[in-house]
């Protein structure tokens, strides 16, 4: 459905995005993460007709998006991160009037209209004006001017900034109602949202693709998908550097003070650790012997999963690259069965 082939583009001598190739099959919900500036809206914008490619090529739908725009428009739902409502209109007035200027049929408008309020539960507000709405209802409006004509492709760049957690909730679940019917690209930096809404992703760091693959993959290929917490007592910098040091470590992070999830410490000066390991390595042994050694006192270790979040950590500081591709995860799986 979206075909994205060594896009490029460049403002004067800056690089905004260098050669970035994915794919996003039809019904599938993508994310797309990156640290601020690594490219992400750029390459939404660029899918959404709103900018030109200095180079490559991108397509939705099979049409090109700069050969054959106005195609990919009639195609495509976009939200950029500042939903584009106008504050004095009604909501169901703003609907129809995006309905009109994105080519709904005279005919069809009222269907197109009621459809898109019923997928983002508005009907009881399509009389109010859009300026005394919440910042949650404000944003399905935005969800539903992406959606009103129907479009099977629909962009989304950070569609629950800003909203508490019950509206996340609400919007998540709007996303995730939308798939099978419509191709998501969903740009976010709410990593845990990835994991239950996306059903692959796509980290883009410095403008560079560093990674295409399922959460649980991207997991497992970087970081074993396990590691350990550690109460310690001493110096937690120095630990940190003595822990960083061991073969097959992949991250070592503080964690809260407030434990290990949720024991409160035995003495003040205890601090806590995880340490994520590289794939194919088991590191419990090698902690502590290391830890001991250098004089630290282990107090309680406990093995956990890795989560997406290491991952993407580790990925933009460290810009590791993985493999890009999910036909490589698969082909390992097939071998394996």
């Amino acid at each position: 459905m979206i075909e994205v082939e060594h896009l490029s583009k460049t403002y004067g001598a800056t690089p905004a995005i260098t050669d970035v190739t994915f794919n996003v099959e039809q019904g599938e919900i993508l994310g797309f993460l990156g640290p601020n500036g690594a490219g992400k809206t750029t390459t939404m914008r660029i899918l959404a007709g709103y900018l030109p490619a200095t180079s490559g090529t991108a397509r939705i739908a099979g049409f090109d998006v700069h050969k054959n725009s106005l195609s990919v428009r009639q195609r495509i739902g976009y939200l950029p991160e500042t939903p584009p409502l106008y504050p004095e209109m009604t909501v169901e007035g703003f609907l129809y009037f995006v309905a009109r200027i994105k080519g709904v049929p005279a005919g069809d408008r009222a269907t197109k209209v009621k459809y898109a309020m019923e997928r983002c539960n508005i009907q009881d507000k399509r009389g109010v004006i859009i300026r005394k709405l919440s910042k949650g209802y404000r944003q399905r409006v935005g969800i539903a001017q992406a959606i009103v004509h129907d479009p099977p492709a629909i962009i989304l760049d950070e569609p629950t900034i800003g909203l508490d957690p019950r509206q996340i909730i609400e919007v998540r679940n709007l996303i995730k109602s939308l798939a099978g019917n419509h191709t998501i690209i969903l740009s976010t930096h709410i990593l845990p949202e990835v994991s239950m809404v996306c059903s692959r992703v796509v980290i883009i760091n410095s403008g560079k693709l560093v990674a295409i693959n399922t959460p649980e993959n991207l997991m497992a290929q970087l970081t074993g998908g396990s590691g350990y917490e550690i109460e310690i007592s001493g110096n937690t910098a120095l630990a940190k550097q003595v822990l960083a040091k061991l073969p097959g470590v992949g991250l070592v992070e503080s964690i809260s003070t407030a434990g290990i999830h949720g024991h409160t410490p035995s003495e003040e000066n205890h601090t806590y650790l995880r340490v994520i390991s590289q794939p194919g390595t088991e590191l419990g042994q090698d902690i502590v012997a290391a830890l001991v050694r250098a004089g630290f006192g282990v107090h309680q270790m406990q093995r956990v999963s890795a989560t997406l979040e290491d991952v993407f950590l580790q990925l933009t500081t460290e810009e590791k690259n993985l493999e890009t591709s999910t036909e490589t995860a698969t082909a390992k799986e097939e071998g394996d069965a």
